[in-house]
Order: structure tokens, then C-alpha cells, then sequence
């Protein structure tokens, strides 16, 4: 499989929208749509699948770990892209609607909302509940693997959230509590004759946000080629696993910058995340904050008008109305390791491992391959 590439040197690497990229793995694995040449055979010839979506492994990371994952380096399969932002809460709508961000409309980890901002991934506002207010089906109405409704396996905590409404809604919940009861409820839907699984993992993106990309990520990678090799020992004959990811990760430590006392002046809202920020202007600034931008932040930044972005496609084909609204009046787009700080985007710790841009790192993901 051929690796997807930027455009040019020094250029964002976008999804391949119409090729190998995560928006197109569910709806070839449930028959939606013609298989792709660039999935592997051994995916479609099975008579059940389980899709793995392990949180967080680039492609990048895998190759630079050859010894630490023998059991993920032995499937068959390659690079694809994410999307953009590469960040879950998008990516994960994507993979299980099928759908691009700018059709699914979930595109960003914090979206601008009527002036406020939604968190995605804990469904609050302002630190609050907003599943209510902010209605998860209304938000992301589209229905996720065909309608399908599938066997499900993921955290037992994430079975009333906002985000599992907006992007898991219909399908039949299994909840687990450490790694072990993952392989678990996975041998059991397959023992019950289910044709497709989806499991969701998120460790390896944890630990690669709290310590970075050092001897904590090493381990649990480990950790996860074993978990792997335990879901090939329960599955049944006729069983093929596929492996896939959201995103990769980049090491930026405490490489925060500031926004520029001439950009900041210019800012009513921030959105997104550390490594994609939109910034949302002053009434009638936006011309003003774009130029600022480009002044103080082009060093370290892809700086991008929302005009951009669409014109380049980066929220695939015909972007919603809906969609269109969600996104900021300028992306600050990390080109180099470092993060944009925003005060309101706060966390329980410092965040060390970080994703959401569109370099190599951050956007080629892994799909692999093997059949029992």
C-alpha cells in the first residue's frame, strides 16, 4: 500500500477522502460500498470482523517501534489517513458513520456552539451538562454503520455520554472495565455469532498525553500488541480482526506559545484544540486577524482563513450549512511540535503528547490485517 503524501514539501497532509482514509474502512466492511484495492482481502473474505480502533497509534510511532508490537507487525495492510482535525471526537464519528466532518458535523474537539463552546468528548458547556441543551442526535443526526445497529465494545462509563449518543447512537452496547474484559465481551459476541464487532480502545492515547512518547507509551504498546494477540486466540476460525486508529501523536512537552499580543487583541473566542485553534474574531476583525496571524504565527503555524480550508477540501464534499457555522474564522495549524494555548482549554493535567494537526505524525494511521 502507498503511503499518502502532502501535496508538497512543507504542506499539510490531507485525508484521502476519496481513497485510503478512515471515512471509507466501515462502509466497505459492512458492504456499503465496492472494496477499495487498498484494503486487504483477508478483510473481506472473513466471515465476521472485528474492527479495533485503538486510540491513538500513528503509523509513524508503529514503524519507529518495530520490536515492541511483533503481533500488529505481522497483519497485512498499511498507512491510511485520518481527517481533520485528527483528533477523536471527529475521527471516531468518522470511522463509524463513514462520513466526513463536514457532512457528520462533529469537527472538533471544542466547537463553537451560538457563541459558546461545546466540548465533544464530555459533552459539556461551561463545564456543564449539555446534553439537553445541545441534543447529541440533533447535533450529529446521521446514522452511524449503515443503521446497521452492531455489537459494540467499549468503556461501561461511556454508555450514557453525549459523545456515545452523537456517534455510537442504535448500535448494541458492551461495556468493560480494564483490558482484559475487552478480550472478554469481544470472545463472547463472537462466540454468539455476531458478523461485525467494533471495539474501542483509548489507553495508548492516555498515556501518551499525560508522559509523551518515552518509556510509559513504549509499554503500553506492548501491552496492546498482547491484548491483540489475545482477541486472535479467542476468535473463532472465519474471523478476520482489523486494526485501525484516529490519530498519532507528536511529543510536545512544554512547547506552548502564546497567542501574540496583536493576535489576542483581535480574538473573541478560541475553539478546537492545542494544535488546530481556530480563533474567532472581533465583529468586522477577521481580515485584521488573519494578517496578524500570518505575521506573528507562520513560523510554527499552517495559517489558514475558514475560506481555505474549505476551498482545499479539508472537511471532504459539501460541507453542511451546519458544519460550516462550527468552525473559526482563522486555524492556527501546528506545523512544528508546539501548542497554542488557549486559558479556557484547561485539563486535569499538562498535556505532553498531542495531536489535531495534519503532519505525517499526526495523520497517517495504521489499517492491518489478519485473518484466524
Amino acid at each position: 500500500m502507498d503511503i499518502p503524501q502532502p501535496n508538497g514539501a512543507g504542506e499539510p497532509l490531507l485525508p484521502r477522502f476519496d481513497g485510503p482514509c478512515i471515512a471509507n474502512v466501515v462502509p466497505a466492511l459492512i458492504g456499503a460500498t465496492d472494496a477499495p484495492p487498498w484494503l486487504p482481502a483477508a478483510a473481506l473474505e472473513a466471515d465476521r470482523v472485528v474492527l479495533l480502533v485503538i486510540d491513538g497509534l500513528g503509523w509513524e510511532q508503529l514503524q519507529a517501534r518495530p520490536t515492541l508490537a511483533p503481533t500488529l507487525r505481522s497483519f497485512a495492510g498499511g498507512a491510511i489517513t485520518t481527517i481533520a482535525p485528527s483528533t477523536t471526537a471527529t475521527a471516531l464519528t468518522t470511522i463509524t458513520t463513514g462520513l466526513p466532518p463536514g457532512q457528520h458535523g462533529v469537527v472538533g474537539y471544542r466547537v463553537a456552539v451560538e457563541g459558546r463552546v461545546l466540548n465533544t468528548l464530555r459533552w459539556t458547556v461551561d463545564g456543564r451538562d449539555a446534553r439537553t441543551s445541545i441534543p447529541p442526535a440533533t447535533f450529529q443526526p446521521h446514522a452511524c454503520f449503515g443503521a446497521q445497529k452492531p455489537a459494540i465494545v467499549t468503556r461501561a462509563e461511556f454508555r450514557t455520554s453525549g459523545f456515545t449518543g452523537a456517534h455510537l447512537d442504535g448500535t448494541r452496547f458492551s461495556g468493560y472495565r480494564v483490558l482484559s474484559t475487552l478480550v472478554t465481551e469481544v470472545g463472547r459476541l463472537l462466540g454468539a455469532h455476531e458478523p461485525f464487532v467494533y471495539a474501542y480502545y483509548d489507553g495508548l492515547d492516555k498515556v501518551g498525553h499525560e508522559y509523551g512518547l518515552g518509556p510509559h507509551y513504549d509499554a503500553e504498546l506492548v501491552a496492546i500488541d498482547r491484548m491483540v494477540a489475545d482477541l486472535l486466540a479467542v476468535a473463532p476460525p472465519g474471523t478476520a480482526l482489523v486494526v485501525i486508529s484516529d490519530h498519532g501523536q507528536v511529543h510536545v512537552d512544554d512547547n506552548v506559545v502564546t497567542l501574540h499580543p496583536d493576535v489576542a487583541a483581535l480574538v473573541a473566542l478560541q475553539s478546537g484544540e492545542g494544535r488546530f485553534r481556530w480563533l474567532h474574531p472581533r465583529a468586522g476583525r477577521g481580515a485584521d486577524l488573519l494578517a496578524a496571524c500570518q505575521d506573528h504565527h507562520a513560523d510554527t503555524a499552517w495559517v489558514r482563513s475558514v475560506e481555505q480550508t474549505l476551498d482545499e477540501g479539508w472537511w471532504g464534499p459539501d460541507p453542511t450549512d451546519a458544519a460550516r457555522r462550527r468552525l473559526g474564522a482563522v486555524a492556527l495549524v501546528a506545523r512544528e511540535d508546539v501548542a497554542y494555548h488557549d486559558p479556557d482549554d484547561t485539563g486535569p493535567y499538562v498535556l505532553v503528547g498531542r495531536h489535531g494537526s495534519l503532519t505525517s505524525a499526526e495523520m497517517l494511521v495504521p489499517l492491518l490485517v489478519a485473518s484466524v
